[in-house]
């Protein structure tokens, strides 16, 4: 009988492995290597996560398209911050064959440069990546604020 529960656990194990590897691919593999390379300040790490011809919006800037003004973007950023904390949440990612899009809520979490307090960024993502020679690269990558609270609401 124990032969039977370890075969079946065996089975299952490796039934579920593939699941977990596809877990972490796609936009969602991006994610984690654009947030590593954010936190370290590290500008070519986070520029290489970018196909050469996709379009950043980040909230209150123009729009990105090219290497170029994504690097000038992030460029801007870091020159006058120290990214702290990133966290996603309510993050959902779907992948089919060559094509990943993820979207969710994010928290950034940054330390002026110049001095004073923290700075938390709330709001939403959506992105697009695409498998480009064996790597997954973001295409689109576009991000907002939440909007400020209803006239009355709590908070």
């Amino acid at each position: 009988m124990q032969r039977v529960w370890l075969i079946l656990f065996s089975a299952c194990a490796a039934l579920l492995a593939p699941l977990s590897a596809r877990a972490a691919s796609g936009a969602q593999e991006v994610d984690a290597a654009w947030a590593k390379a954010v936190k370290a300040g590290d500008l070519d790490g986070i520029v290489a996560c970018y196909a050469p011809d996709a379009v950043l919006w980040l909230p209150g800037a123009p729009e990105a398209r090219g290497t170029q003004a994504i690097r000038d973007a992030y460029e801007k950023l870091l020159s006058n911050n120290t990214v702290a904390e990133i966290a996603m949440s309510k993050a959902v990612y779907e992948t089919v064959k060559d094509l990943s899009a993820g979207w969710g809520n994010f928290a950034l979490t940054m330390h002026p440069k110049g001095g004073g307090e923290p700075v938390v960024l709330r709001g939403r993502f959506t992105e697009v990546a695409k498998k480009i020679k064996g790597r997954w690269l973001y295409v689109a990558d576009q991000a907002s604020l939440d909007p400020p609270p209803a006239a009355g609401a709590n908070p």
